[in-house]
């Protein structure tokens, strides 16, 4: 993989660098001049330092080019023999590391590999020269301490330069994965806001005009309604289809984490009342002593009754009793939503996920949920710990 250009050093502190390498390089050619270095070797050594400078310009938008350009510029040097020492340890020498640190950091790791090779094949190329021109009197051990302090500068900017660079590719996984992980949250956020909310008030809607179509008496206005009713199942299923492309509704207290109000089971009783109709006998009790209960746990009752009555209204044609019943202990609240199966069971299309939905909040509130059918219809029942239980 590779890596987008990231924000280096300052232009002024770059400029600063570049002088003082280039003042002290001066110097040192000066100082070669006067231990009898030949003119020529110092224009070829003051070359290659220019050279060696315009590859770490170059390096921080095309590393390859500036890298080639340096290890050309020190290839120039390699081949200069000054007297007593090694050219390439000039002080703008220290610009080819630099151009091998901007490419480790921007190309493919397997790429940077082979720089390292070159690099090291040209120290070794360096010292072979050296060698083959050695005064007398000096000891051949020398080249290899300087070998080895020049292969393991290298190979030190090398790895210094991977290891920020995958602490650098660590920080965006990071942050890529948080952002996804915040991007499905919000997208389970709206689908469940969608499903609970909306679906759940087109299908009351619906319930209601059809059993508005059933009471009247006017021909027209009962076809009418059954157009205007048969308007707002295209449009759930619509709805459906939809949230079918929003996913999974996962992280059940997604709501409460970004400061939502929270539901309350105060809510059932008005949502029976909004779902009876005359065609729709939809009725509430409540049984035992009320019991404080986790928020997940209030959220999920309130979700329970929602959506059985929902499907009851949505899956059976009309005339349809459906009763809700909260039986409370000391230690769990039973929520029954159960219906009597209405007059036949219409067809709706595909399953919808919302029972799937339930199910993960009531699991997540650390209780269960069963679908069995009963006598006449179908009873869904979730059974969740209250405070005192739990």
């Amino acid at each position: 993989m590779t890596v987008s250009p990231r924000r280096g050093t300052s232009p002024a502190t770059t400029v600063a660098a570049h002088a003082v390498l280039a003042v002290l390089t001066v110097l040192a050619l000066v100082g070669n001049r006067y231990y009898g270095a030949h003119p020529g070797q110092i224009l070829a050594a003051a070359g290659a330092a220019v050279l060696l400078h315009r590859a770490a310009v170059v390096s921080r938008r095309r590393p390859w080019v500036g890298y080639a350009t340096g290890a050309l510029g020190m290839l120039v040097l390699a081949t200069i023999s000054f007297p007593g020492w090694s050219a390439i340890l000039l002080p703008s020498a220290l610009c080819f590391p630099f151009t091998l640190w901007r490419l480790t950091g921007l190309v493919p790791v397997r790429s940077s590999v082979v720089a390292l090779a070159v690099a090291v094949l040209g120290i070794v190329v360096t010292e072979a020269v050296a060698w083959s021109r050695l005064p007398p009197g000096i000891p051949g051990w020398t080249l290899l301490v300087e070998g080895g302090l020049l292969v393991a500068v290298v190979g030190g900017v090398w790895g210094a330069a991977v290891l920020v660079r995958r602490r650098h590719e660590a920080g965006r996984r990071a942050e890529s994965e948080r952002l996804a992980v915040a991007v499905a949250d919000e997208r389970a956020s709206i689908r469940r806001d969608l499903h609970d909310v909306i679906a759940h008030t087109v299908t009351v809607m619906v319930a209601r005009i059809e059993a508005a179509a059933v009471t009247t008496a006017d021909p027209a206005t009962r076809r009418e309604l059954g157009d205007i009713a048969e308007t707002g199942r295209d449009a759930h299923q619509g709805l459906r289809a939809m949230l079918a492309t929003l996913g999974p509704a996962t992280a059940p207290d997604a709501g409460a984490r970004r400061g939502q109000v929270p539901i309350s089971l105060d809510a059932i009783a008005d949502l029976v009342a909004a779902a009876a109709s005359p065609l729709h006998a939809v009725t509430f009790t409540q049984v035992g002593r009320r019991r404080p209960l986790s928020l997940s746990a209030e959220v999920a009752a309130v979700r329970t009754v929602q959506e059985g009555v929902t499907n009851a209204l949505r899956h059976l044609e009309p005339p349809v009793a459906v009763t809700v019943r909260l039986r409370w202990t000391p230690a769990e609240l039973e929520v029954e939503v159960r219906d009597d199966g209405g007059t036949v069971r219409r067809g709706t299309g595909s399953r919808g996920t919302g029972l799937l939905g339930v199910g993960e909040r009531v699991r997540t509130a650390g209780g269960s949920l069963s679908i069995t059918q009963g006598d006449d219809g179908w009873v869904l029942r979730a059974r969740l710990p209250t405070k005192e239980g739990a």
